[in-house]
């Protein structure tokens, strides 16, 4: 087990060794892993972030250090956690400082189909991601599904 903690020494500092065993249905309260025993090498997608309206308004806030800074601690995967998932979503959602979406109600058409609020900060946060994690990174859309 890692632990990364602020105000602390602890950054991915080894902390516990912990072993897998057989329990009954976890509490709300429990951290829990489900792994299959029946099933070998399976497959580990990944850990991310969610890149949403918010997220992408507070790092456009920061300095260029510090978002250069923050882009390599979580996306660079020789000097980062390297996370390899981003969530985003489609229209605004309660991660948006306002509400909006990319087609006006009614238009089955889509002839008013725009993306612009995402333009301003959050497209430009996504690709900036990307760019750190080396062009690697599985984007998904929310609702969040794993590949298959």
């Amino acid at each position: 087990m890692y632990t990364t903690a602020d105000s602390s020494s602890l950054r991915l500092t080894a902390t516990d060794t912990l072993q897998f065993k057989p329990m009954g249905q976890p509490f709300e309260t429990q951290l829990c892993v489900f792994v299959d025993p029946g099933k070998q090498y399976q497959e580990f997608v990944g850990i991310g972030a969610a890149l949403t309206d918010a997220s992408a308004e507070t790092y456009a806030k920061l300095p260029k250090d510090k978002q250069a800074a923050l882009l390599k601690t979580y996306f660079d995967k020789d000097n980062g956690i390297g996370y390899t998932i981003g969530r985003t979503n489609i229209n605004s959602c309660d991660f948006s400082t306002a509400s909006y979406t990319y087609v006006a109600e009614g238009d089955k058409e889509l002839k008013t189909f725009n993306i612009a609020p995402d333009k301003q900060l959050k497209i430009p946060f996504i690709k900036a991601a990307i760019a750190a994690a080396g062009g690697k990174l599985n984007l998904f859309a929310s609702p969040w599904s794993p590949p298959a």
